[in-house]
């Protein structure tokens, strides 16, 4: 039995965008000298600043995205 297999090309700009409408990420930063955790679309655009983690991750669920861990 032969198997054909076929590979596609996504161009960088395709791949930037890829999944832009439905996860973000959350990490803590400090601004004007207080601990919050920003919230970012999957382009690193900043979406909001929120005191808890929780409530960050509350946030990205009530708008249906996915929240994601970078490493």
């Amino acid at each position: 039995m032969q198997t054909t297999t076929t590979q596609t090309t996504i161009s960088a700009q395709d791949l930037m965008v890829l999944g832009l409408n439905q996860m973000a990420y959350i990490r803590p930063v400090v601004e004007n000298g207080q601990h919050l955790f920003a919230v970012h679309a999957a382009d690193g655009t900043r979406l909001g600043l929120l005191p808890t983690r929780d409530m960050a991750v509350g946030a990205l669920l009530q708008h249906e995205l996915e929240p994601v861990a970078l490493h």
